[in-house]
């Protein structure tokens, strides 16, 4: 495991739970909202756990744990916790409570996190604290091996006795590992001095400087073959830090050959510099797919920054938008680390643009429901008001009520899905009750008004028979009848007495023109014809009529009065021949004569007030 923090993936759904689009008359169903606290942590303890899980392992040997990657495993262990305890924190206020109040409940894994670093912590004290005495003594017997080496090189015996105490020594000193660091370099230069002052001043015989010399070589050859196979090791990680043990071994190894030193070091130092390229090229491979990992979360992130929140008016714009916040969770979760720095505060802004999202989808639904609980009201209102109208016997004025009532409930919006179909029901169930009573009670009078459409039919067909072979009295006389006998059928069916009008009076005016009955009579025939129509529409219309031919009849007389008086004016030598005495004449006896037949309209009027009275 490297330095890095642990990837942070989003576990668990940050959606909520889909809402249905309402239809004319259903409402969308209700939703229950993720609460936030529960969203973190399905983010955060699989997470965690993750740590725990590699915490475990290294504690099997704390000695050799790398503190670096202690360190990081215990910075990205409580930038997790502290998201929760944030979390927490803001659900706490939401719900209600102060800040002050606030106190975070018991985490289970920050205790088992902090029991297996506090246990390892105890064991690497405990090792440090040994190496420390360790490179204190080992310090010690350096020194000591120094010394001696000091007395063999100025020692004046046998360099066959010497040079076996002095391999001695040397040995010693290659089993003897770690000092203190600020002693180490001191101690190695002075140790390389003697080493070198005895081969040198002491000018050892050949054969054993040559068998010295063997002896290195073999070993450093060694380690340039085992550096070498270490280019093609897979852990390029590991392969570095083997590396920085052979680098060891070939410092405490003695001198090789002179001739043969530059050539020995640079084959060591050649598997060296591959194996440093690979670790170096490893990182900035690495670096490169985090910065790159980093671009690709920048843009889901910006991405949901950028929501336009205006345009998500209904529940459909939602819930598509919703699905597509999920499919950028799903990537996110594919996307490896990004650089360490900004690992946790790339993750901190998705999590809070996700977080804004589901809160701003929670907000409109909270106030969908609360105009779904009016709407509710309001269809209340109108089932009472339909529920009270059902046993109307007034069909005419109760339908367009109920119409008009129908026509308001699709205009009003859906109500909660526990109560739309009780709701529709209950008004549907009013409506259709009254309808199947007019039915019941229209439909005799339907039988009715078809009998009497046949007659007038029969009536027309009558009249188109009267052709020009018939003599004027006999035809006007069996108009008149027709006439007559029209005016006593009674209503027709509403969406035919338009039609059959048009057809009677069409056949009427032909046969006026055709036999040259009086216009006026025809006139008079029509409206009598009309009378009943009037009196159905409404109770009080032929008093209305009377009223308007009275006010037509003294507007008549007043502009007959004055063409009468402007004749008075004129003198008798203009009178002759004068054309606008001819048009005034003209319009004199028109006047008259509509003032004739409002006036026998009046009679009709009386006649039939006095008929029903």
């Amino acid at each position: 495991m490297d330095s890095h923090e642990t990837n942070l993936s989003l576990e668990g759904d940050f959606e909520k739970e889909a809402v249905e689009i309402p239809e004319a008359e259903a409402e969308a169903k209700e939703t229950i909202e993720t609460p936030v606290t529960e969203v973190a942590e399905t983010v955060t303890k699989p997470a965690k756990e993750s740590i725990l899980s590699r915490l475990k392992e290294l504690a099997q040997n704390a000695e050799a744990a790398s503190k670096q990657e202690l360190d990081s495993l215990k910075q990205t262990f409580y930038k997790l916790h502290n998201v929760e305890l944030e979390t927490e924190k803001k659900q706490f206020i939401e719900n209600g409570g102060t800040e002050e109040e606030f106190i975070p409940k018991v985490d289970a894994l920050e205790r088992e996190f902090k029991n297996m670093m506090g246990d390892i912590k105890i064991k690497r004290n405990r090792l440090t604290t040994d190496q420390e005495k360790q490179k204190e003594e080992n310090l010690t017997i350096k020194l000591s091996i120094i010394d001696k080496l000091k007395e063999l090189v100025e020692s004046q015996e046998d360099a066959n006795k010497l040079y076996n105490e002095f391999k001695k020594l040397q040995q010693q000193w290659n089993d003897t590992r770690l000092v203190p660091q600020t002693k180490a370099n001191e101690l190695w230069k002075s140790y390389q001095h003697y080493v070198e002052k005895f081969y040198d001043i002491l000018k050892l015989n050949n054969e054993f400087r040559d068998y010295d010399f063997r002896k290195n070589l073999e070993i450093k050859l060694k380690l340039c073959e085992t550096a070498e196979k270490l280019i093609e090791e897979p852990d390029v990680i590991s392969a570095f830090y083997q590396l920085q043990k052979l680098h060891q071994e070939f410092r405490d190894t003695g001198p090789v050959a002179k001739d043969l030193r530059n050539e020995i070091w640079n084959r060591f130092k050649t598997a060296s510099t591959a194996v440093n390229r690979r670790h170096q090229h490893h990182f900035e491979e690495q670096k490169e797919a985090e910065q790159l990992n980093m671009d690709q979360k920048t843009v889901i992130c910006e991405i949901v920054e950028t929501i336009d929140y205006n345009s998500l008016k209904t529940f459909t714009a939602w819930e598509e938008q919703t699905r597509e916040i999920i499919a950028l969770q799903a990537k996110w979760k594919t996307i490896g680390f990004a650089p360490q720095k900004m690992n946790m505060k790339i993750f901190e802004r998705f999590r809070k643009s996700c977080d804004n999202f589901f809160k701003k989808k929670g907000e409109f639904f909270k106030s969908f429901k609360e105009s779904m609980n009016e709407n509710f009201e309001k269809k209340k209102k109108l089932c009472e008001t339909a529920e009270a109208l059902k046993e109307s016997t007034d069909w005419k004025e109760t339908t367009e009520i109920l119409t008009k009532l129908q026509k308001e409930w699709k205009s009003i919006g859906p109500v909660q899905k526990k109560h739309s179909e009780t709701i529709w029901q209950r008004f549907i169930g009013a409506c259709d009750y009254f309808f199947e009573r007019k039915n019941k009670a229209t439909s005799s009078q339907r039988s009715v008004e078809m009998e009497n459409l046949k007659k007038k039919k029969s009536i027309i067909e009558q009249l188109v028979a009267i052709d020009d072979t018939m003599g004027t009295e006999e035809a006007e006389q069996l108009v008149r009848e027709l006439m007559k006998e029209w005016a006593t059928i009674g209503h027709v069916p509403f969406k035919e007495k338009d039609k059959i009008y048009k057809q009677y009076h069409s056949v009427i005016d032909q046969l006026l023109e055709r036999f040259n009955i009086n216009v006026s009579r025809k006139k008079l025939s029509n409206f009598k014809t009309s009378i009943s129509d009037i009196e159905k529409d409404e109770p009080q219309a032929l008093y209305k009529e009377r009223e308007r031919l009275i006010r037509a009849r003294e507007n008549l007389k007043n502009e007959l009065y004055t063409y009468e008086n402007n004749i008075g004016f004129l003198t008798a030598s203009s009178k002759k021949g004068n054309s606008l005495l001819t048009e005034i004449n003209r319009k004199v006896e028109k006047l008259k004569s509509d003032l004739e037949l409002i006036e026998q309209k009046i009679k009709v009027i009386d006649n039939s007030i006095r008929t029903e009275n």
